[in-house]
């Protein structure tokens, strides 16, 4: 009996002592939330940088910084010139694919493909939170390019595809030598690895460890299946040989199927400057169903990498919205404020235009704290760049307050919120004149969900997100809403809509195909995680 009392007694002891640590939540996946894909890292001494894709959006390639992998400030963008990003007439989910960044002998490089123009190009510079060069294009045909320094000084340049000689496209990686200072190939691409079998392979990064070549490289497609696969080899050109435990991250096994994160892939991996590895890779969060509306977003997992051997993703290649791994020492940044009061000269790096902005259009007023938007004839229905400027659904659950003051002559004239998917699916809260309209514009079917009359000049439009609905509300003193309608989440998710971007919440004025005579005046932009 006394055994049995104090084995008891032992177990008590030792549940105690390990509980708090097993149940310490240091970090919340997505570490970057919102439409933020495809990420790429790397280091300097203690300081991290990554950039992600933004396709059909204007800045282009935004540029995080961070010192502890967890928290993620924006510094810029790699894009911010239309000469380094031509996105006229680029359909939606078209223009930036999937960026590599790197650093080599004091400078960053950032590679990547407009696939509306030009191809596969890069850019460099010595301050990743300034201006970035004009682009040096690469003529070998694919997507995802990524490029890696050996030790004996040669560049080389990998791609996902390419038009071979022959006239043949093949699929899987392919890798050439290139002139660092023109971005010239030096030697025709060679086919290295097609991956383990899942369809489009893709995503390829290389790594140099223990005397090995390390290709990562993704499979499956950016959806349910996606999956990240490795493989090694003695010579940077293969053969390559596969890991034993491919895919070494995926959500595509029944113990992952009901976890709200889905579609793990795309992964680049980094050395922390404590020596531990780590691997940031997209996903995305499902709600109201097997859907999702943030777009596929940037997380964090930790690495396993033992000398010779495979990397192991955070111990069973999956992931947890909630994380309970040791982390580098968490040196988060101030948060920043929830209004945007429009009191500066320039927008602040979370908004995007559609495309290449017509810069005459968009006034910032910071004497008098206002954003001046000017219509034309372009809708948010065009491919094109209508007048709006919008930022990411980075919740599930959130609120997005603006105030508008509008005085619209003619009812073509109107100006509002929206929360846009692309160009053929959004919802739009729309004041015009005499009006407050709640439109649905679902693939060609246009719907007015609701009208009321309306003739104040100045009012307060809100978007609220939730797991189901959105839903609609306005008022005209800052303080009592009213509803005006809901739309089902469902309706604009990635599954309806298509593509490879997220829910945007923008601002907007057009002329529905005449210029717009009556600036529209936003006083001020409200966003809050709830």
């Amino acid at each position: 009996m006394r055994r049995i009392y104090l084995l008891v007694v032992l177990c008590f002891v030792v549940l105690s002592a390990i509980s708090p640590v097993s149940a310490q939540i240091t970090y919340r996946n997505p570490v970057i939330p919102g439409f933020h894909p495809d990420p790429s890292v790397c280091r300097v001494g203690d300081d991290y940088y990554l950039v992600t894709s933004t396709f059909e959006y204007f800045p282009g390639v935004p540029v995080f910084h961070s010192k502890d992998l967890v928290n993620w400030e924006q510094i810029g963008h790699c894009l911010t010139r239309d000469s380094q990003l031509p996105l006229q007439k680029c359909r939606a989910s078209g223009g930036i694919y999937a960026p590599t960044i790197r650093f080599h002998d004091g400078r960053f490089y950032m590679v990547t493909t407009n696939v509306s123009g030009g191809g596969n190009f890069y850019v460099s510079t010595t301050d990743p939170a300034g201006e970035w060069s004009e682009p040096l294009w690469v003529n070998q045909g694919g997507i995802d390019p990524t490029i890696f320094w050996d030790e004996d000084g040669k560049v080389y340049f990998m791609s996902v595809g390419h038009q071979f000689s022959d006239g043949k496209q093949r699929e899987g990686i392919v890798i050439s030598e290139i002139d660092l200072k023109t971005g010239k190939r030096i030697t025709e691409p060679v086919p290295v690895w097609n991956g383990t079998g899942g369809r489009y392979p893709e995503a390829p990064h290389v790594y140099k460890k223990d005397g090995f070549y390390y290709l990562l490289i993704a499979e499956g497609g950016t959806e349910y299946g996606h999956k990240v696969t490795i493989a090694r080899s003695k010579s940077i050109y293969g053969p390559y040989d596969a890991a034993p435990a491919n895919p070494i991250l995926t959500h595509i096994n029944r113990s992952s199927q009901t976890n709200q994160i889905q579609g793990t892939g795309h992964a680049d991996l980094i050395e922390a400057h404590d020596g531990s590895w780590w691997a940031v890779f997209l996903a995305f969060r499902m709600q109201n169903g097997n859907n999702h509306l943030t777009g596929r977003e940037t997380y964090l997992a930790p690495v396993q990498w033992p000398q010779n051997g495979w990397p192991v993703v955070n111990g069973n290649g999956s992931v947890a919205l909630e994380m309970n791994c040791p982390t580098l020492p968490l040196k988060p940044f101030p948060a920043k404020p929830v209004r945007d009061e429009f009191n500066t000269l320039t927008p602040g790096l979370e908004w995007n235009y559609l495309r290449n902005p017509a810069r005459e259009n968009y006034l910032f007023d910071a004497k008098s704290s206002k954003l001046v938007l000017k219509g034309t004839g372009l809708t948010l229905n065009d491919i094109d760049s209508p007048t709006f400027l919008g930022r990411r659904q980075e919740h599930i659950n959130f609120s997005a307050t603006t105030s508008l003051e509008f005085r619209p002559g003619s009812q073509n004239e109107e100006a509002g919120l929206t929360a846009l998917m692309n160009d053929r699916y959004h919802f739009d809260l729309v004041k015009t004149k005499g009006k407050l309209i709640l439109r649905f514009q679902l693939g060609s079917i246009t719907h007015i969900a609701k009208e009321i009359a309306l003739n104040a000049d100045k009012i307060q439009l809100r978007i609220e997100g939730a797991d189901l609905f959105y839903t609609f509300s306005y008022s005209t003193d800052g303080q009592n809403f009213k509803v005006v309608g809901k739309a089902d989440t469902n309706l604009i998710s990635t599954e309806t809509a298509g593509g490879f971007t997220g829910v945007y919440l923008g601002l907007f004025v057009t002329g529905n195909g005449v210029k717009s005579k009556t600036p529209a005046v936003f006083d001020w932009f409200e966003y809050k995680g709830l």
